[in-house]
This record gives C-alpha cells, structure tokens and sequence, in this order.
C-alpha cells in the first residue's frame, strides 16, 4: 500500500487496550517534513462531528491524551483539520489536541496513525449531518436504478420539487424545481477538501507536499430509514471508493468504515442491519479495505441517532478502532 519507510515498526495492541494505558504517549516531536503529508480523509454525516462531550475523567481513562498535571497533550505530527458547508466553514485547524467542549473520533484516529507512521499526518474531516449515500452523498456515474418497483435518482439527478417525487427530471440550477440533486454533499464535501489540500502548507505548516493514503467512514444513520437506500449500500460503497480514489488522484487509498453503534452482529433484517451487512460484504471485496464492528466500542447506552447520548469514550474506542484498522491495512 504505502512505501515501508513511512510506517513505523513497532505493533500496536488492540483498540480497546490502547484507549487504556497502554499507548504510548502524544508524541510532541514535529515530524519529518521531507516526506509527503500522509491525509487521511473523514467523511460521512452527524456520527463523524463533534458530539462527544468532553470532561476531565477522559484524561484519566486515556492516559496519553493529558499529562501528568492534567494539561491536555498537544501532538506536533498530527495535524487535525476540519471543513463543512455554510456558516461553519473550515471550523478545525489545528495540532492534535482536546480543545473544545467536544471531540469526535478524529482524536483517536490521529492518535493510532501518528504513532504508526513517521511522516507527518493529516487527519482531514469533510463532513455535515444528516445525509444519505443512497442520495445527498450518491457518488458521480451512480445510474438510475429502480427499487419495490419505483425509479431512484441516479447521481445528478432530482425531482420537480419537495412535493412532486413522483418523477425523476436532470437537475439544473434556477427554476422551480428542488434545488438538490443526488451527489450534491458528495461534490461539496469533495470540493471542500481540496482547497484545503490545495493549500496544504497553511493546513499543515512547513508541508510542499502530500498524499491521500487512507479513507475513514462513519455513516448510515439517513440510509437505514429507507429500503431502497438500504439496499443499494454496498454497491454505493464501492461507487464512492471509486470516486474518491479518482477525485483525490489516489488510487491505492485504503478504506475503512465502521458499523453504526446500535448494530447487534447477527443483525440481517433491520435497516441498521443491512448497512452492516453491506459494509462487512464490502470489506471482504479487496484486500485494501477494513472494517470495524463497533457496538461493544460504546461507552454507554445509546444509538447514532441520539449521537452515543454524547459519551466521549464512544467516540474515542471508535476512534481508536477505525485508526488501529488503518495501519493493519496500511501495513498490508
């Protein structure tokens, strides 16, 4: 996947024993700046935002987040950038630290690639909440295809408007019709993060280069609420590889993604169900893509739609999880 003198030599445990003491500590080092940024990109809905609330108990149970007098550590080969549509615009551009009141599973992802890998890293998150694969996020060549025996928008594609679904037109921008088509958060989320890397040395700073070397999603919450979007995932998921390998000029990306939170594993028949089903098929397609079973992560009660109920070791294990599945196919 990636040349070997990027990725360091030492193992890493296992996800759940990292969130523990057994990670090493941030690493506040800069990173070797002769090489490529290494971006790893976030993409998906609400699960991959900032919802876990941040309190002082989180230092104490991830010890490498905080130091001995419960400051929290800063890493100076990680840096954590964050971009969305509208008023938040690029909302993170920093070092990998807690700061805020919440933190998403970007921090435990920065924390498994950083000390995995000796060039420098870009955790990149180009996201907003509730959005569906199966439309706001449907990637470029997606055909119309049909479903219960109704036609579905291919990518490029809308209705007359919010009203009148009961025909599929091609979009253009003005009139009267629903101004949204299926892919648009796919061509925002996109075009977002490449400004970014189009400006890669004031995102990361001192970086002339870098490469998109991996690809982390989190979603499902909108597509498990519809059958046709439900069943349609797990091809949607290699259209989107596809497309995102072609748009970022990476072909050799890995891909990971995890399951939504509530998914028992020998759950087949429920929306949630088939995601994870769609998402575990996928995963086995190419030996360059992961997958994470996330349920027994959970720090608590809770569901993707309530966002975990807000707990911050969700997000962490998750985190944690995701990154540590990363380097394995990294390593391949």
């Amino acid at each position: 996947m990636k040349s070997n003198k990027v990725i360091k030599t030492s193992c890493l445990l296992a996800a759940m024993t990292l969130g523990m003491a057994g990670m090493a500590s941030a690493d506040s080092k800069p990173a070797d700046m002769s090489t490529p940024v290494q971006v790893f990109l976030i993409m998906g809905q609400s699960n991959t935002l900032e919802m876990g609330k941040v309190t002082p108990e989180l230092g104490k149970k991830y010890t490498f987040l905080a130091d001995d007098a419960g400051a929290w550590t800063t890493r100076k080969d990680v840096r954590n950038v964050s971009v969305m549509v509208g008023k938040h615009g690029i909302y993170r551009n920093d070092w990998m630290t807690i700061s805020g009141k919440k933190i998403g599973i970007e921090i435990g992802i920065g924390h498994q690639l950083g000390n995995a890998i000796d060039a420098p890293v870009m955790v990149l998150k180009s996201s907003i909440g509730n959005r569906a694969l199966g439309w706001d996020l449907l990637p470029p060549g997606t055909p119309r295809y049909s479903h219960g025996g109704k036609e579905q928008p291919g990518y490029g594609e809308t209705y007359p408007s919010k009203k009148d679904k009961s025909k599929i037109v091609a979009y253009e921008k003005g009139g009267d019709m629903l101004q949204w088509y299926a892919g648009k958060q796919y061509d925002d989320d996109v075009a977002n993060a490449k400004k970014i890397l189009a400006d890669i040395g004031t995102y990361y700073p001192g970086a002339k280069s870098y490469e998109v070397a991996g690809i982390i999603w989190w979603q499902g919450d909108k597509d498990m609420r519809n059958a046709a979007h439900a069943a349609e995932y797990e091809k949607n998921l290699g259209r989107l590889l596809k497309a995102l390998r072609k748009d970022f000029n990476a072909p050799k990306a890995a891909f990971v993604c995890a399951s939504l939170g509530q998914t028992d594993e020998s759950d087949t028949a429920s929306g949630h169900g088939k995601l994870m089903t769609a998402m575990k098929s996928f995963a086995t397609s190419s030996d360059d893509i992961g997958f994470v079973y996330s349920k027994p992560l959970l720090g608590g009660p809770g569901s993707s739609s309530s966002h975990y109920s807000g707990n911050a070791q969700t997000y962490m294990n998750v985190g944690l999880a995701l990154g540590d599945e990363m380097v394995k196919q990294l390593k391949k």
